[in-house]
């Protein structure tokens, strides 16, 4: 007898295959790892073929399981329209929306966006990720993404924010002026170079001060600004994270070289779900970059 597979089944393979663990599918959707375990094991027994591979670090999604998967998001897309459109307050927005970006990004950009954002739409939720890795947009990874690049994948929907503008920085408190090669050479320096090995700040200082050894190699931005706030070394840092701030000094002009594009990105689909469109709008809005 040919298995029938359910819209809960479809559900169980997605939050499998987002979240790689039984015990996190089974978090995301409310019940416990074995639950999730049994129903994957019944699937499979149903359809006479295994979904995943199973390993230390989790589940891995076989090509049917991918399949499936691709299904329930389209399910999950009707869903949330008919949820948006049964809505008493159709203006309102409501769930939760997951955005991927840096740390500098959401610090500094993000989070100062989000207040009146909360303010107009009570009901939404927000699950936000802070890493140099895009997460997916088509695996639904998260909904929105917002990045510093020159090129935006041509799959997704994007609105180009503005360019991102870089200086190097000290502290006020360590009496440097402006950026000498005594300076360069004595001085301290904090940069991403072995997490972000390519980034305009790291190919920049190589290039011109190609002596220079970093005395802190760190994974982010906003920790470049942190040595830099407590006077530990000079940094390369983008603009709109010291906006107002006097405790910095700011030693070189903006330097042209390591200018990029932030974009705010979501998928296609995503796009006309009412919860996505309207952080996507809003932030579009008020996502300024000085």
């Amino acid at each position: 007898m040919q298995y029938n597979i359910s819209a809960a089944d479809l559900e169980m393979i997605l939050a499998l295959n987002r979240t790689g663990t039984l015990a996190s599918a089974g978090e995301r959707l409310a019940v416990d790892a074995s639950t999730v375990f049994r129903t994957i094991q019944r699937i499979e027994k149903g359809l006479g073929q295994r979904l995943y591979e199973r390993s230390r670090s989790g589940y891995l999604p076989l090509e049917m399981a991918q399949a499936l998967a691709s299904h329930a998001e389209q399910m999950e897309a009707a869903l949330e329209a008919a949820r948006s459109v049964a809505q008493l307050h159709p203006e309102q927005a409501a769930g939760s929306v997951r955005i991927t970006t840096t740390d500098s990004i959401l610090n500094g950009l993000v989070v100062p966006a989000l207040g009146a954002l909360q303010a107009r739409h009570p009901l939404l939720s927000f699950e936000l990720h802070a890493g140099n890795e895009l997460a997916s947009l088509t695996r639904r990874d998260a909904d929105i993404a917002i990045r510093a690049t020159k090129r935006p994948p041509q799959h997704l929907v994007g609105k180009h924010v503005g360019p991102i503008r870089v200086a190097l920085f000290a502290a006020r408190h360590t009496g440097y002026q402006s950026l000498t090669a005594d300076l360069a050479a004595e001085a301290c320096w904090a940069a991403p170079d072995d997490a972000l090995p390519d980034h305009p700040s790291v190919v920049w200082r190589k290039k011109h001060f190609p002596k220079v050894v970093p005395t802190y190699r760190v994974n982010s931005i906003l920790t470049v600004a942190e040595f830099v706030t407590h006077g530990l070394a000079v940094g390369v840092l983008p603009l709109f994270l010291v906006q107002g701030r006097t405790d910095l000094i700011q030693l070189t002009e903006v330097l042209d070289e390591c200018q990029t594009e932030l974009w705010l990105l979501t998928h296609t689909e995503s796009r006309h779900l009412r919860r996505v469109s309207a952080v996507f709008s809003h932030l579009a809005a008020h996502l300024t970059l000085g």
